[in-house]
C-alpha cells in the first residue's frame, strides 16, 4: 500500500515538473526534454530544406514553399534584452523577414527567446569565449531551447528557391546585372524551362527590380545592343543609373551598356586633367565622356548607333556639359579620319594632353589602321602625340601579348616598350577584356609611302631640333 501511494505521489509531482517546464509546446529545453537536439542540428546541413514537391515547378507556387523548422534559442531577461542580442549578432539567426527576438509564450512577460542560426550553433559549446562570458554576465540560464519557426517564401533566399525548383546537379543562376530598375540576367538552356518562374523569384526577392530580362543573342558588332525577352515585371525598358557620380538615362534595349564597367570608367577617366581633349571612339551613352568633361576636358563624342549618340546628347544635358562634348553619329573610322583629323593639327601645338578611348573590344583593334599616315605634315618634335586607350578580347593564352601584337598589326609598326596593358574583366571562361595604353607612334601618324620609295643615294633631311615646348609650323 505505501508501495502504490509513493508512485501516486510520484506521478503527480513529475506532471507538475512538465506543466512548469519552460518553453512548453513550440519550445523545450534543449539540455534536457530535447536530447536529441545537438545530434539532430548537427545533421542538418542546412536551414531550409523544401518540400520535394517543389522540385520542377515551372509556375510559382509560394504557399508550397511554407515549411515548420526547429532552430535553437536563449530564454533572455527584457531588461539585458538589447545587449545580449548585440554581444551574439553573429549567432543570432538572420533571415529575411525573420525576427532574432520572439515572444516567450509559456512564461510570464520578463523574458524574451533570441534566436540562433542552427548552421552556427549546435550546443552551447559552439558560442565563443566572447559570447559565453556575455551569457554568463548577464546570468542567462546555459541551456538551450527549441523554437518551432515558420519559414515562408518570403524568408528565403533567391537561390535557396531556385536550388529548389530547377533539376538537380544543375546549375543555379541567382546573379545577374543590375541596370537602374532591370535585372539583366543570361540564362543557359537547362533554365529556359524555369524563365518565368526564376524572373519572377530574382524581381520578388530585389528591392527596387520591377522588370527581369534575359539576353536572347549575342550583342551585335555594329550597334552593341542584343534581343532581350522581358521575364517579369513590366515591359519598360528606360532605365535610370548613376554611376561614379553621374547620372545616365537611355533605353537599354537599345544602346550598349555595362555596369561591370563603373571602375574602368574612373580608372581612364582620372588620367585626363582639366585642358586635356578627349576623343572617344565609340562612346556610347556617354560613361567616359562625361566624367571627363566633367572634370574640365573638351570632348568630341561619336556613335555609330543612333540610339546612343541620342541619349548620349541626352545625357550631356542630364549632366550639363553639352558646351563640352561636342557629338557625332559617325562609323569609328569616319571619326578618326574627320572631325579627329581636323582638331589633331592644332593640337599638336600645344601643351595639352590628347587622348583617344576606343571601347569597342570586340573590333576596336582593327579600327588602329585608321591613323595609319593620318597627318602628312610631321611637326618637329613628338612631345605632345596623343594617347591611345584601346580595347580588345582575348581567348589566348598570353593575353597581355596577343592584345600587343594585334595592335602592332593594326598600327604597321611595333608599339615594342612604348606601352601598357591592364587587366578589365573576365567575360568568360578563357575570355578576357584588356586595355591597351600607348603613345600614337609618329611613324605610324606621319607613315608616308614616298618613305620606303625614297632614293638611297641621298641621305635624309635632319629634322629641326625642338628648341622649345610647343610646336611650329
Amino acid at each position: 500500500m505505501l508501495r502504490f501511494l509513493t508512485r501516486i505521489v510520484t506521478s503527480i509531482e513529475t506532471q507538475q515538473k512538465v506543466k512548469q517546464a519552460p518553453l512548453y509546446q513550440n519550445v523545450c529545453s534543449a539540455a534536457s526534454l530535447c536530447p536529441g537536439f545537438a545530434t539532430k542540428t548537427i545533421m542538418e546541413s542546412k536551414l531550409y530544406r523544401p518540400p520535394p514537391e517543389v522540385r520542377g515547378m515551372t509556375s510559382l507556387d509560394k504557399d508550397a514553399f511554407t515549411q515548420i523548422i526547429t532552430v535553437p534559442a536563449l530564454r533572455v531577461p527584457t531588461g539585458v534584452l538589447n545587449k545580449v542580442v548585440k554581444s551574439l549578432r553573429k549567432s543570432a539567426i538572420q533571415r529575411p523577414g525573420v525576427p532574432r527576438v520572439v515572444q516567450d509564450e509559456m512564461e510570464d512577460s520578463g523574458f524574451r527567446l533570441v534566436l540562433l542560426d542552427p548552421q552556427r550553433v549546435s550546443s552551447l559549446s559552439s558560442f565563443s569565449e566572447a559570447e559565453v562570458e556575455a551569457i554568463r554576465s548577464f546570468s542567462i540560464a546555459q541551456e538551450l531551447h527549441h523554437y518551432e519557426l515558420r519559414l515562408t517564401y518570403d524568408n528565403l533566399k533567391s537561390e535557396e528557391v531556385l536550388e529548389a525548383v530547377l533539376p538537380q546537379g544543375q546549375d543555379v543562376t541567382s546573379g545577374f546585372s543590375r541596370v537602374g530598375h532591370i535585372a539583366h540576367m543570361n540564362l543557359r538552356d537547362h533554365q529556359l524551362p524555369y524563365k518565368n518562374l526564376i524572373g519572377q523569384v530574382i524581381m520578388d526577392k530585389n528591392p527596387g527590380v520591377t522588370c527581369v530580362v534575359n539576353k536572347t543573342n549575342i550583342i551585335d558588332s555594329t550597334y552593341r545592343n542584343f534581343k532581350m525577352e522581358v521575364l517579369a515585371g513590366e515591359e519598360n525598358m528606360v532605365a535610370k543609373v548613376k554611376e561614379n557620380g553621374v547620372t545616365y538615362e537611355f533605353d537599354f534595349s537599345r544602346v550598349y551598356w555595362n555596369p561591370r564597367l563603373s571602375t574602368e570608367h574612373q580608372r581612364v577617366v582620372q588620367l585626363i586633367k582639366r585642358g586635356d581633349t578627349v576623343f572617344d571612339v565609340f562612346a556610347g551613352v556617354g560613361p567616359f565622356a562625361i566624367p571627363a568633361a566633367r572634370l574640365g576636358a573638351n570632348v568630341l563624342a561619336n556613335d555609330l548607333n543612333p540610339e546612343s549618340y541620342r541619349w548620349l546628347q541626352h545625357n550631356c544635358k542630364l549632366n550639363k556639359v553639352d558646351s563640352k562634348v561636342r557629338t557625332f553619329n559617325l562609323d569609328g573610322r569616319a571619326f578618326i579620319t574627320g572631325p579627329l583629323k581636323e582638331e589633331l593639327h592644332a593640337l599638336l601645338k600645344g601643351q595639352a594632353g590628347v587622348h583617344v578611348v576606343m571601347n569597342l573590344p570586340a573590333m576596336a583593334l582593327e579600327f588602329l589602321d585608321a591613323f595609319k599616315g593620318l597627318l602628312q605634315q610631321e611637326p618637329p618634335c613628338d612631345q605632345n602625340l596623343p594617347t591611345v586607350h584601346c580595347y580588345g578580347f582575348s581567348k589566348d593564352d598570353d593575353p597581355e601579348m596577343d592584345i600587343v601584337e594585334r595592335a602592332s598589326h593594326s598600327l604597321g609598326y611595333p608599339l615594342k616598350n612604348n606601352y601598357s596593358v591592364h587587366f578589365v574583366r573576365n567575360v568568360a571562361p578563357n575570355k578576357e577584356m584588356m586595355c591597351v595604353k600607348f603613345t600614337l607612334p609618329k611613324e605610324v601618324l606621319f607613315y608616308s609611302k614616298d618613305e620606303n620609295t625614297e632614293s638611297s643615294e641621298e641621305p635624309a633631311l635632319k629634322r629641326q631640333k625642338c628648341e622649345a615646348t610647343t610646336y611650329s609650323t
